[in-house]
C-alpha cells in the first residue's frame, strides 16, 4: 500500500469525513495483505494491539419476544419448539453474576432482555440492575429492544454506559430478516440513546444470506452516524435449528476477516467486538480477526442462549498470542 494512501486514511479519520459506498467497497476489495496491513496500522494508532477487552453477557429475560428476527430462537413467532419465556431476573441475582464476571476478568457487563421494548413497569428493576453493576466498578451495557427518549434518559441517569442495538444488516436486506420492525426504527433508537448522552454499541450479523455489498452498506451506515458507535459487535451467524436461517450457508472466513478490517479502518476509535459464532471459529481465524483490528470479545460459556468458548479456551488462546485482557479505562 502506498504511503500517500495510508496518510489519506489517517486524515479521513482525523477529520471525520463521511464514507461513500464506493470508497468502502474499494477498500474491502483490496488484496488481503494490503487490507490487513492498513487495518493493523490504524489499530496500532488507536489501541494497544496486544490488549483485548473482556465483556460478559447475561440474559436477564429469555424467550417470548414478539419480534420475528430470522436468526433468533427467542421469538414467540418461531415455528416449532420455542424457548420457554422466563420472568425478568431478580436484581440481586444479576448483581451477583456481575460480581463473578468481574472476578473472572471482565470489565464490561452486558445485560440483555428478549423484549420488543421494555415496559414502564419493568424500568425500576432495570434501573436497579444498572445501579448495582455500576456500583461494582464495571462498565455497564444493556440491550432491551427499542427505547423511547424517556427510557433512554432513565437509563442514562441510572449510570448506563452503553446501549446495544444492532442494525443486523443493510437497509436493503433488512426486510428479508425482520418484518416486525423497520430499519428506521433501529436508527431511531440509536438516536434516542445518543441524545440521552450514552455510548452506542451497534453492529450486525454476517452470514445470513446477504451479499458483500450488504455488509459494506451496513458498515457505511454505522460509520456515517453523527458519531460512530464506540462499540461495534461483529457476529457470525449461529444457524439455530428451527429458525428461518437454520440452513444458511456459512460466510467465507476471509470475507469475515475483511469485514473486521473494514470496521476497524472506518471506525478507528471504536472497540470492534468479535461476538457470536466464536465456537465455530478456529484459533487461527480468531487470531486473524485480532490482527485485522478486533479488540473485544465476550467471555463465558453462553451468549444469551448460544454457546460461547469458555474462559479456559480463551485464556489458552491469549497466552499463545501474547495477548492480555484490557484494564478498565484503557482504550
Amino acid at each position: 500500500m502506498a504511503f500517500a494512501e495510508l496518510v489519506s486514511t489517517i486524515e479521513r479519520a482525523r477529520t471525520r469525513a463521511l464514507w461513500t459506498r464506493a470508497d468502502a467497497k474499494a477498500l474491502y476489495g483490496k488484496p488481503f495483505a494490503d487490507l490487513m496491513f492498513q487495518a493493523q496500522t490504524v489499530h496500532r494508532q488507536n489501541f494497544d494491539p496486544n490488549r483485548v477487552q473482556m465483556s460478559r453477557l447475561l440474559s436477564i429475560k429469555t424467550g417470548g419476544c414478539p419480534e420475528d428476527c430470522g436468526y433468533c430462537s427467542q421469538s414467540a413467532r418461531m415455528p416449532g419448539e420455542k424457548l420457554k419465556a422466563s420472568k425478568l431476573m431478580e436484581v440481586e441475582r444479576v448483581i451477583e453474576e456481575a460480581r463473578k464476571a468481574k472476578e473472572g476478568g471482565a470489565t464490561r457487563y452486558c445485560m440483555g432482555a428478549a423484549w420488543r421494548s421494555p415496559k414502564d413497569r419493568d424500568m425500576d428493576m432495570v434501573v436497579a440492575m444498572v445501579e448495582g453493576v455500576k456500583g461494582l466498578g464495571m462498565e455497564t451495557c444493556m440491550t432491551l429492544g427499542m427505547l423511547s427518549p424517556q427510557q433512554a434518559l432513565d437509563l442514562k441517569h441510572a449510570g448506563l454506559d452503553y446501549y446495544n442495538h444492532n442494525l443486523d444488516t443493510s437497509e436493503r436486506y433488512y426486510s428479508e430478516i425482520i418484518t416486525t420492525r423497520s430499519f428506521a426504527d433501529r436508527l431511531e433508537t440509536l438516536d434516542n440513546v445518543r441524545q440521552a448522552g450514552m455510548k452506542v454499541c451497534a453492529g450486525g450479523i454476517l452470514g445470513m444470506g446477504e451479499t458483500a455489498d450488504d455488509r459494506i452498506d451496513m458498515l457505511v451506515t454505522l460509520a456515517n452516524l453523527d458519531e460512530a458507535p464506540e462499540s461495534v459487535p461483529v457476529n457470525m451467524l449461529i444457524p439455530i435449528p428451527g429458525t428461518q436461517l437454520e440452513n444458511a450457508d456459512p460466510i467465507d472466513p476471509f470475507d469475515f476477516v475483511r469485514c473486521i478490517a473494514l470496521a476497524r479502518i472506518m471506525m478507528p476509535q471504536s472497540h470492534v467486538r468479535l461476538s457470536a459464532g466464536r465456537t465455530e471459529m478456529s484459533d487461527e481465524l480468531q487470531a486473524m480477526c485480532f490482527l485485522a483490528g478486533a479488540n473485544s470479545i465476550f467471555v463465558g460459556e453462553t451468549l444469551l442462549t448460544a454457546d460461547n468458548p469458555g474462559e479456559d479456551h480463551d485464556g489458552a488462546l491469549f497466552r499463545r498470542l501474547g495477548v492480555e485482557p484490557e484494564e478498565l479505562g484503557e482504550g
